[in-house]
């Protein structure tokens, strides 16, 4: 009985927990955080806009500067 009643306590308390988390959140936000993964990926984000016609904010990806890239450790 008990075990049922800490499982029960421990479900609550993670409800609660995401409540409290997210209790400023607004849909426009978690919106625009759904959106982040294409961001870094210009073509991905013109054809996700297209597709939705909802705007990312694209950040092209920084150019490998020479002697920086492949190096093995």
């Amino acid at each position: 009985m008990i075990e049922i009643a800490l499982n029960i306590l421990g479900a609550v308390s993670l409800w609660l927990a995401v409540e409290y988390y997210l209790r400023h959140q607004t849909a426009e936000s978690l919106e625009d955080a759904s959106l982040i993964p294409f961001a870094d990926d210009p073509e991905v984000a013109r054809r996700v806009e297209a597709a939705t016609g909802k705007i990312i904010n694209a950040v092209a990806p920084e150019e490998v500067k020479s002697g920086w890239g492949n190096l093995e450790i």
